[in-house]
């Protein structure tokens, strides 16, 4: 039995000929013509079958007769297309799965129709043996004329309203090599432009924020004595300064120890009393104030209106202690337990230590101060050295005082003689004191949150036994006039004067912005620069002295040397911050 194929190709004429509906030449084994689209030779037979029924449905008198006259007006290929899809509408629309339903006019058929043996086309030249040997290079398809509109019926015409015709279009092929259009590529994602890696510049540290200030006041000692290369006492000496900072040329502002602790609490300038360590305990009177809020008088209490450190923390409601060690060994004499003082008027009882109790008067400034001692906070405030323990464990926020001052008994300040028998005098008594104290403050929460601790003397020692002692009088910095003192002799502007004041102390400062182990032998300071220096980083008003423009805290260098040198380092070269001009501009300010 032959093939589909065989049928197919044994009804091509053989040999060259004319085609018989236009006379055109044709090649040998082309089937249909070119220029009219006749086939040559008879169809198929499977095909013949097919549309054999589809065309008398067409004859004269029926509904697709005007079709198919229409399609063989285009040639033979087009009236198949016409035939098949007249009949395929006509057999679709007379079943009863679709009775009702409006089908597409016949023209519209016959596009749809067109359309599909045209990529039929295309493919049967791609994969033909004809179309592969053929020698042509393209294949143009021209349209045949429109055929003539023909009257439809009512339905088709309101089914062609809903769905308008697409109109035909040229279709054009190529090549008789049908190859697939590739994708446009998508495009390539831009590559960002090479830049050198800009790391971001290292922060600069923060400038130092000081929430707690510890200060250790000890007695008469001398730079020398405590931290200098001939001092006795190891710890203070050597061990500390390796922790800390040393600020040697750190000076006391007056004479007399109780009038240098007035002066680093309050900026009050010494009263003959306090310059005496005041043996009679009497308010300050009459009660005049200078324009420098010096307050000007004769006596050692001072009114309630004067400003000092502790009214500036109230007025931010800051918390504040004195820490006083054998402060409520009086208790058996009848004797307060805190807060200990002599009745006003009368001679001051406690002005040397005796055996079971070494806690004197004038070691403890803060009950010189009015605004402390008429305070009902004076008994909770001005308490024993057992509570600084206890107070350092608690928790940052759990009410550690702002400023913590820290005061040893008679026994650990230093003096020249021994406060009882057996025991150390001199730096070498401080010893067990500080090794007791220092450590329980630098691990504490308050200390490591923002803490600056902060060690010196009242003043270098000024009475001795010694023979051949000559006391130390200089003074640096900032030389004020003390309206209740007799006026000194007038001495040329510089770091250190040789009067004025009670001598070289030196400093030793702990912070954890602070870079152990430094000196720091640049910087000169006095009292009045560690007031001014609390109350700038506790954001405090500055009392009494401390308010003099001409008188600088310490500089960030002492505080925080990496903020410092960072800040100095961003600036433009030729400038330097006002703060980082040296403590040594305050001593040609002085007045």
């Amino acid at each position: 039995m032959d093939s589909p194929k065989d049928d197919d190709e044994r009804r091509v004429p053989s040999g060259r000929g004319d085609c018989a509906e236009c006379g055109v030449a044709c090649v040998e084994g082309q089937r249909y013509c070119l220029n009219c689209g006749a086939r040559r030779g008879a169809l198929p037979g499977a095909v013949a079958a097919q549309i054999k029924p589809m065309a008398e449905r067409g004859r004269p008198g029926s509904k697709s007769a005007g079709v198919a006259a229409a399609a063989g007006a285009t040639g033979a290929g087009t009236a198949v297309a016409a035939t098949v899809g007249a009949g395929a509408a006509e057999a679709v629309k007379g079943t009863g799965l679709f009775a009702g339903i409006k089908m597409p006019s016949p023209r519209a058929a016959v596009v749809a129709v067109m359309c599909m043996l045209a990529f039929g086309v295309v493919i049967g030249s791609a994969t033909s043996q004809l179309a592969q040997s053929a020698g042509l290079t393209s294949i143009l398809l021209e349209p045949s004329p429109k055929p003539p509109a023909e009257p439809e019926s009512e339905e088709e015409v309101e089914f062609e309203k809903e769905e308008p015709v697409e109109e035909e279009t040229t279709v054009e092929e190529t090549s008789p090599e049908v190859v697939a259009e590739a994708p446009e590529p998508e495009p390539e994602p831009e590559e960002p432009e090479e830049h050198e890696l800009e790391l971001p510049e290292e922060p600069a540290p923060p400038p130092t924020e000081i929430k707690h200030v510890f200060v250790i006041m000890l007695g008469e000692n001398s730079y020398e004595e405590t931290f200098g290369k001939t001092s006795v006492a190891p710890y203070l000496s050597q061990e500390l300064p390796t922790l800390g900072e040393l600020v040697p040329n750190y000076y006391a502002v007056t004479k007399g120890d109780l009038a240098n602790q007035l002066a680093l609490i309050s900026g009050q300038g010494p009263t003959l009393e306090t310059a005496a360590n005041c043996p009679n305990y009497t308010d300050v009177v009459p009660v005049t104030t200078t324009p420098e809020g010096q307050v000007q008088g004769s006596g050692c209490v001072y009114p309630a209106t004067t400003p000092s450190l502790i009214t500036a923390l109230a007025a931010k409601k800051l918390k504040w202690k004195a820490y006083v060690e054998d402060i409520g060994n009086g208790v058996a004499a009848g004797q307060a337990a805190t807060c200990r003082h002599p009745l006003l008027g009368t001679p001051d009882t406690s002005q040397v230590p005796v055996p079971g109790d070494n806690y004197v008067t004038w070691r403890n400034p803060f009950v010189y101060l009015h605004s402390v001692l008429d305070s009902p906070e004076c008994a909770t405030t001005d308490v024993g050295l057992d509570q600084l323990v206890p107070d350092l464990k608690k928790k940052v926020n759990a009410k550690t005082p702002a400023l913590s001052y820290i005061v040893p008994n008679a026994c650990h300040s230093g003096a020249e003689v021994a406060c009882e028998s057996g025991r150390l005098a001199g730096a070498a008594g401080i010893e067990e004191f500080l090794k007791t104290v220092v450590p329980e403050i630098l691990k504490s929460p308050a200390y490591l949150d923002g803490g600056l601790l902060a060690i010196t003397s009242s003043q270098a020692r000024q009475i001795s036994a010694v023979p051949g002692f000559i006391p130390d009088t200089t003074s640096c910095c900032f030389y004020p006039t003390y309206p209740n003192l007799p006026p000194e002799a007038e001495t040329p502007p510089g770091q250190t004067k040789p009067t004025g004041g009670s001598g070289k102390v030196g400093l030793m400062l702990f912070s954890p912005t602070i870079e152990a182990g430094s000196v720091d032998e640049t910087t000169f300071a006095n009292h009045f620069t560690l007031l001014k220096t609390i109350t700038e980083r506790l954001e405090l008003e500055p009392p009494g002295y401390a308010a003099e423009p001409a008188l600088l805290g310490f500089e960030e260098s002492v505080l925080n040397p990496a903020a410092a040198e960072a800040e100095e380092e961003a600036l433009p070269t030729g400038t330097r911050p006002l703060w980082l001009t040296g403590l040594s501009r305050a001593g040609s300010a002085a007045r």
